[in-house]
């Protein structure tokens, strides 16, 4: 088959492509240029280069190796090694939105939408990026998950804090640390060491959060005081702040903490509640809008932030006691209002 153009195919790329075979040499190569007349003079030019033998094949990349580039740039490893098993050396114009979700429910068969979009949307994404391929892939129905944003008054916090003193000092701290920093498990477990406080300044440092990205964390004067009178210190260099571990008997200790205290946790949140506390009060209480909770670090877009809008009422909201009323109910008894 000689050489020819091949348009560009749609949604996937605009330039044209060279396809077919010249003595003998097989020739399968974008053009770079989204101009059919442009395209057209490629092929006498590579037909030339091949008569002097001076025709550069190009190697194809693949998943393998556009996987390999991530890796070497930082990338987040851990989903990256399942991928690459699945596919292999499969050439990247070849992965399109059927092939991911393809992989996703042969990898992940039993998992929910959420889970196949982080361990396997979103990392493939991140790789054909990085490999230059610019393609929207769609994810699947429900990859958010379910938004959780249940949170604790301030009388339930108290009250949760005490009875987590009560079984164990250090385990209280522990609790106040994630409300008033809005830090998730892991990053306020094996990812803080004591060199990342600095009492003196009311700062404390996170290396990497569960984005991928450092979050200076600022201290409220009562969180630092907390800290200073740590029951086990803070001489301790290189060492985790708090001793646990995500684990069941971390979860326990907040299971029986809340029981000791009579507040009831929202389902299947655990210690999240505390970064959705956080939320909430910095809207609530604080006056962060969407932008600001942005700014303080915990999130990282303004679409994760604006869950909490639910915790203030809106200034049109209370219009409504602008409405028209006439009878009305008190103490049992209808009044009419004038």
């Amino acid at each position: 088959m000689p050489l020819k153009l091949v348009p560009p195919r749609k949604g996937k790329t605009p330039f044209w492509y060279v396809r077919g075979s010249y003595l003998g040499q097989f020739v399968d190569r974008s053009t770079k240029t989204d101009r059919k007349t442009v395209a057209r003079k490629f092929i006498e030019k590579w037909q030339q280069q091949i008569e002097r033998g001076e025709f550069a094949i190009e190697t194809e990349p693949t998943f393998l190796s556009a996987a390999v580039s991530y890796l070497k740039h930082d990338g987040h490893a851990r989903p990256v090694h399942r991928l690459i098993e699945h596919f292999g050396e499969k050439p990247l114009r070849q992965i399109d939105q059927a092939e991911i979700d393809a992989a996703a429910l042969t990898l992940f068969p039993n998992h929910s939408p959420a889970t196949r979009n982080r361990e396997v949307y979103t990392p493939v994404s991140a790789i054909l990026k990085r490999a230059g391929v610019e393609t929207k892939i769609k994810r699947p129905k429900g990859s958010r998950g379910r938004e959780l944003t249940n949170w604790l008054w301030p009388e339930q916090a108290e009250k949760l804090f005490k009875s987590a003193d009560a079984l164990d000092l250090e385990f209280g701290l522990f609790c106040r640390f994630l409300l008033y920093t809005g830090l998730r498990l892991k990053e306020a477990t094996v990812r803080f060491k004591t060199e990342h406080l600095r009492l003196s300044e009311g700062f404390a440092y996170i290396p990497t959060t569960k984005n991928g990205d450092p979050r200076p964390v600022f201290l409220p004067p009562h969180l630092v005081a907390a800290l200073a009178n740590h029951p086990r210190g803070l001489a301790r260099p290189g060492k985790q702040v708090f001793r646990w571990h995500k684990g069941g008997r971390l979860y326990n200790l907040l299971r029986k903490a809340a029981n000791n205290a009579g507040v009831i946790l929202p389902e299947r949140e655990a210690f999240h509640v505390f970064r959705h506390t956080y939320g909430t009060w910095m809207r609530r209480y604080a006056g962060s809008d969407t932008k600001g909770l942005v700014s303080t670090g915990a999130w990282k877009s303004e679409q994760s932030a604006s869950r909490y809008a639910h915790a203030v009422v809106s200034e049109e909201a209370t219009k409504a006691s602008l409405l028209p009323f006439g009878e009305v109910v008190e103490n049992g008894v209808k009044n009419k209002k004038a």
